[in-house]
């Protein structure tokens, strides 16, 4: 986007171009949320039960060496259904979700692995975050800032302007980097799941107006 307009009190021409910035970063940090559903009629029963599978997985994980384990989410819900217009008792549902942080990519399929091998039935979604997400949006807002400058020194000099454009005004658009997450299915037990986090692409965008 560009912009000219010329400012007749200050005999300024103004500019005002966009600039886009782009980094490319590796993951450095999994977070994982998996845990265990049980259902039933007889909720102590059922909450035992959970309680029960969740300690197994809880132990198995920390014999891996997983440590950054918390309870992430605990929900007791009654389930109904309806048949012919009429509501039918379902019992209940105990779900327990833990949520796990690792800072060893290698380590995520085998966690799945484990955690379903001892009793977890849901695996919510898997989260890849770069740890140094600052330092990378940084790099792109100079680079999105450079190139704002580039186009006004084209642009400048095919129009037959001074080619030392200044920025007056900078205004930042761009929306702050979110972890990139996806679902995760299990394969069979015998194998290590595989789960490859790919490259996190973080972006800023400027607006800027040049005077000549």
């Amino acid at each position: 986007m560009s912009r000219f307009n010329t400012d007749s009190h200050l005999r300024y021409k103004t500019m005002t171009l966009t600039g886009q910035g782009q980094i490319t970063a590796v993951p450095d940090i999994a977070v994982i949320r998996l845990g265990v559903e049980t259902t039933g009629d007889n909720l102590m029963a059922i909450q035992a039960e959970n309680a029960q599978l969740s300690q197994a997985v809880i132990h198995a994980l920390k014999r891996l060496g997983i440590t950054d384990i918390k309870t992430y989410q605990y929900i007791i819900e009654k389930r109904y259904d309806y048949e012919n217009g009429t509501q039918v008792d379902r019992g209940y549902a105990v779900r327990n979700i833990l949520e796990i942080r690792l800072d060893n990519m290698e380590q995520v399929g085998m966690v799945i692995d484990t955690a379903v091998a001892n009793g977890a039935n849901i695996v919510e979604f898997i989260s890849f975050e770069v740890s140094e997400l600052g330092a990378y949006y940084q790099q792109a807002l100079n680079l999105a800032v450079m190139s704002a400058m580039d186009k006004a020194k084209s642009l400048a000099e095919l129009l037959g302007l001074p080619l030392e454009p200044f920025p007056v005004h900078i205004i930042e658009n761009s929306t702050p980097p979110i972890p990139y997450s996806q679902s995760a299915v299990t394969r069979e037990r015998t194998f290590v799941t595989p789960i490859e986090p790919g490259n996190k692409i973080i972006e800023a965008f400027v607006t800027i107006d040049f005077n000549y």
